[in-house]
């Protein structure tokens, strides 16, 4: 079946898109891919991209930002080994479109390749609902929204000082065709609901964050999880740092909750177990695949198939289906997350990661949604079998070096354990470590696996996508806390 077979009927309305608004057929993608490969090369593709997004935001109950906006472009790449030439246009005409394949081919000029004369499309699942407007203008709902988080997070506690609410949107549509035969198109949606709240008590003042949303559209906020939720969620962290003691400071064992502390697994590993970076052997995990890199009790994954969730593609940025791959299995590393250009280079099986920003940026490995596997430990166990430590649930920002592997991570709620109870909340406490070395002190892995609530964002080489974390309960014999406490 063509592509323009498969563009017949209601449910491929998708697919229809660049062909009905702008006017792309087959044959001009053909002339494309035939330009692009014109000084030579091993591979060419071509990514068209449209998105329509919503924005807005509220602080102090005055709307402080609000906006909504279209764009749209293609990005023409040529691989020649291991060289890329790229090129985007903003314009999808055909002579733009041509003059861009022309300039990424001289860019990765190289040992001739005929491109293929017709396209197989790629079979993905329908993960998420595919809108049937291209931008709902209906910013009073989505106002709406963010005025109930307000409300709920003041009504929580007289000390709630200060309340920024957000709500952003969009429907990114795309099409994929590549000199391989490659031919795959989607639509996503994304949407994300966010609170900042600031307590004050007598003079000392705390923050609160928290959010969420995913692959789905507003109603998700009416029927899943409400403002009114986030705006507790906040609240309570805000109120909470409020009575919060200082950290106190070096080797202990440390339990992380269920859930976003994920970020630490995405952050300490996941991007070391990307495979642009071990290909140039500047991952701490290069060389490793087969060997034990963490405790038997850890498996962890990259999933892009789950219904819904942020990081999840029915297709990824190659046009590629996304799948479940197990990176690590009972604490041995198995794999790494490829693109299509680490695949071929590092002869791999390729994955399903390739991602990128927009048409203005290559395709490079990237996570989905990654975590941690549950284990046979109960959670209230797992606390009870700490001396004295730390209990980190909340996390703020963080920072990795790929090479090395060292991390630092900051908690933004975290309390004591002593003698495996839960005591008093603390305040200014990192993790420090290295997280081929950390990984390999999980002692105790909990059944109570949890994603996080559906706001990651991962950046990488000046790019960002959304992504997904989650991990369940589990106890690391030992890190290095910091702290201002005892």
């Amino acid at each position: 079946m063509t592509p323009a077979q498969a563009h017949a009927g209601a449910s491929g309305d998708h697919k229809r898109y660049f062909f009905d608004k702008f006017g792309i057929t087959e044959r001009l993608l053909e002339r494309c891919l035939g330009e692009a490969l014109s000084a030579g090369g091993d591979y060419a593709d071509l990514y068209f991209e449209s998105v329509a997004s919503t924005s807005i935001g509220i602080d102090e109950l005055l709307v402080k930002s609000a906006s909504q906006g279209v764009s749209a472009g293609c990005g023409i790449r040529v691989v020649s080994g291991e060289r890329t030439g790229y090129a985007y246009t903003d314009d999808l005409s055909a002579d733009r479109l041509l003059r861009a394949a022309r300039t990424a081919a001289l860019i990765a000029s190289g040992p001739a390749k005929q491109p293929v004369q017709g396209f197989t499309e790629t079979k993905s699942p329908n993960l998420y609902p595919a809108p049937a407007v291209e931008l709902d203008t209906d910013l009073a709902k989505k106002l709406e929204l963010v005025m109930r988080a307000d409300k709920a997070a003041r009504a929580f506690d007289s000390r709630i000082t200060q309340v920024r609410a957000s709500y952003s949107d969009e429907i990114r549509r795309i099409l994929v065709a590549a000199s391989d035969g490659t031919f795959a198109s989607d639509t996503q949606p994304l949407a994300r609901l966010n609170v900042f709240i600031l307590a004050k008590e007598n003079e000392r003042t705390a923050r609160g964050t928290s959010g969420g949303g995913g692959r789905v559209e507003i109603d998700f906020f009416e029927l899943d999880k409400s403002p009114e939720h986030f705006a507790r969620e906040a609240a309570r962290q805000a109120v909470l740092q409020l009575g919060a003691v200082a950290a106190p400071a070096g080797e202990m064992e440390v339990v992380l909750g269920p859930g976003w502390p994920g970020v630490l697994l995405h952050e300490a590993v996941g991007h070391g177990l990307e495979a642009d970076f071990n290909r140039r052997k500047t991952s701490a995990f290069s060389g490793l695949i087969g060997q034990q890199v963490a405790s038997s009790k850890v498996t962890v994954v990259d999933n892009g198939t789950m219904a819904g969730r942020r990081g999840s593609l029915n297709v990824d940025d190659e046009g590629s289906a996304t799948q479940e791959t197990v990176l690590i299995e009972n604490g041995i590393l198995k794999t790494y997350l490829s693109d299509k250009l680490s695949s071929r280079l590092m002869k791999m099986g390729h994955t399903g990661n390739g991602r990128r920003e927009s048409y203005q940026q290559i395709p490079m490995p990237r996570m989905t949604n990654t975590y941690m596997l549950s284990g046979d430990d109960a959670p209230e166990d797992i606390l009870r079998s700490v001396k004295r430590g730390l209990y980190a649930v909340n996390f703020g920002g963080g920072s990795v070096d790929i090479v090395s592997g060292k991390f630092v991570f900051s908690a933004s709620e975290a309390y004591l354990i002593e003698d495996g109870k839960i005591t008093a909340p603390v305040k200014d406490a990192t993790l420090i470590g290295n997280g081929p070395e950390a990984l390999k002190y999980v002692s105790m892995v909990g059944h109570d696996l949890a994603l996080d609530e559906g706001i990651g964002t991962c950046g990488k080489d000046g790019q960002s996508v959304p992504v997904g974390v989650g991990m369940p309960t589990i106890k690391l014999d030992r890190m290095t806390v910091g702290g201002t406490g005892r």
